[in-house]
């Protein structure tokens, strides 16, 4: 070929869907090019199509939102936000923090949690395991050490976080598993043989028949993106994760899914609408919904998983609980007198909304903000607008 001959310049990529802007990332779950702005308007979009499909919320429902610091509570609360104001949801939004105990990492996260309550414009409560249970989570991990440290705090956690929203007289919790989290759950309920949740892991909203029900706006919405987001928002959160955590089990269904993720991208989705077309014709293994004796807290049996993993601890058998109760007995701690603790957990039913003046946190708005507010739903409608019209000028 001649030196002369000129080089043929490649056409420059440009948005899938605008066709105009400059591509900045491609969608891991459509595999489309799009620019920030169509980025920004298609991820917000799609989580309001979960929520209108799903049927999630009542209007002047009060929604406490599960705030942890991290990548995915910290865009639901920014994301939440600025749905409710620009389609007109009429929630009462709080947000909802769980205080474990982890000296380094949740102390730290907490302080992301505040900064976010002050940005959004939302209130904010801190409930702590010390202050429901008598026990933080490094005193836990000191007594039972780091094997089954993450069955301690999903039962705990699990539990807090109602404890908390009844406090707030919420009686909604929203929570940022998104689509990655609810794979991996899939897998791992395969994995053990765990029927029961198996069936209703993949649910939108579960706890529909219970005091508080919860719903995750984030089911199909890949992490990739939702750390995208956070980026390009310029959003602030916590990135590190729990010192315990290399011990979970999910950390295995985790690098699993990656795997598969390589060989087939469409992965993830397969594995939650698998999940969703799951049928159980027996009915057996569905357990019955009781309140335990002890604490008034939901239980499938007569005492709750957290009463019974708590007696383990006051008596010095961190194995009760977890595994069967003739091996926990069968090599007991010896207790020295006065070392067992009975920290008696306040019954779930005596919870009331007079603890919500205890907030961490409380947005005291003037009629200058509401007004902030109204011009500020009107910019993200214009906006909304403008880019669908664009939309439809394409079409």
């Amino acid at each position: 070929m001649s030196s002369n001959t000129p080089r043929i310049k490649k056409p420059k990529k440009t948005c899938d869907i605008c066709k105009s802007g400059k591509p900045v990332i491609k969608r891991p779950k459509t595999g489309q090019l799009v620019c920030k702005e169509c980025f920004y308007f298609v991820f917000e979009e799609e989580i309001h199509q979960t929520i209108i499909q799903g049927n999630v919320f009542k209007e002047n429902e009060k929604v406490a939102i599960g705030a942890s610091g991290g990548k995915d509570s910290t865009v639901l609360a920014y994301v939440m936000n600025l749905l409710n104001k620009r389609h007109n949801y009429k929630l009462d939004l709080v947000l909802l923090s769980i205080d474990e105990g982890i000296t380094g990492y949740r102390d730290d996260s907490l302080e992301t949690v505040k900064r976010n309550a002050r940005q959004y414009n939302l209130p904010l409560k801190i409930v702590s395991y010390k202050e429901l249970y008598g026990w933080s989570m490094d005193e836990i991990v000191k007594e039972a050490g780091n094997k089954n440290n993450c069955t301690f705090c999903g039962v705990l956690r699990r539990q807090a976080l109602d404890r908390g929203a009844v406090m707030l007289g919420a009686k909604h919790i929203l929570t940022g598993h998104n689509a990655d989290d609810i794979a991996e759950t899939v897998l791992m309920n395969i994995l053990r043989g765990d029927i029961p949740r198996l069936q209703r892991c993949t649910f939108i909203t579960t706890g529909n028949d219970s005091m508080i029900k919860r719903s995750k706006p984030f089911k199909y919405t890949y992490e990739k993106e939702i750390v995208m987001y956070a980026h390009f928002k310029k959003l602030d959160y916590f990135s590190t994760e729990c010192i315990y955590a290399p011990n979970a089990f999910r950390g295995n269904a985790r690098v699993f899914l990656k795997d598969l993720e390589k060989v087939r991208s469409t992965a993830i989705m397969d594995i939650i609408y698998s999940g969703e077309s799951y049928e159980n014709q027996s009915n057996n293994n569905i357990p019955t919904s009781k309140v335990c004796e002890r604490c008034g807290y939901m239980s499938s049996n007569k005492i709750c998983k957290a009463c019974v993993l708590l007696e383990g601890l006051n008596k010095g058998l961190p194995s009760l609980g977890i595994k069967k109760s003739k091996k926990a007995r069968a090599n007991p701690k010896v207790i020295k007198e006065g070392e067992s603790k009975e920290i008696k957990v306040k019954n779930f039913q005596d919870l009331t909304k007079e603890e919500n003046c205890k907030m961490e946190y409380v947005v005291e708005k003037s009629e200058k903000n509401n007004e902030m507010d109204i011009d500020e739903n009107k910019k993200l409608m214009d906006s909304v607008n403008n880019m669908k019209r664009k939309l439809q000028n394409l079409d």
